[in-house]
């Protein structure tokens, strides 16, 4: 059986995935400060990516890879959230998924670090 959320179609269908894009951001950002840290931490760099005397290449993988944390975030915070509807008891496959969500985070970040220090200390 399909679901009945799928039935949208064309502008409609656009239209209700910008709506809940934006509702997925807003709920992140009000409810979660790991997020607000990293739109912080986006804004600092994100305009520092543009100043710098680096390729166009350059530029963007600087800028993907914060855009990439968020990303990340967003996920990992969807992970808690999907866990925390089923049990708020404590399980060690539940804990196994919110830890395993951590990491990602952890090598999202690893990763901006890494990259950002190559490409300005290369």
């Amino acid at each position: 059986m399909l679901s009945p959320f799928k039935g949208q179609t064309g502008l409609k269908r656009i239209l209700n995935a910008a709506g809940y894009s934006w509702d997925g951001l807003r709920a992140a950002f009000g409810g979660e400060a790991a997020f607000r840290q990293l739109v912080l931490l986006n804004g600092v760099l994100l305009p520092l990516a543009f100043l710098l005397d680096v390729s166009r290449g350059e530029r963007a993988i600087l800028i993907a890879v914060c855009l990439l944390a968020l990303i990340v975030e967003l996920l990992n915070s969807a992970v808690e959230a999907a866990i925390d509807r089923i049990s708020l008891e404590r399980h060690p496959l539940s804990k196994n998924a919110k830890d395993m969500g951590s990491a990602a985070q952890a090598v999202a970040l690893s990763m901006i670090a890494l990259v950002w220090g190559v490409i300005l200390l290369g």
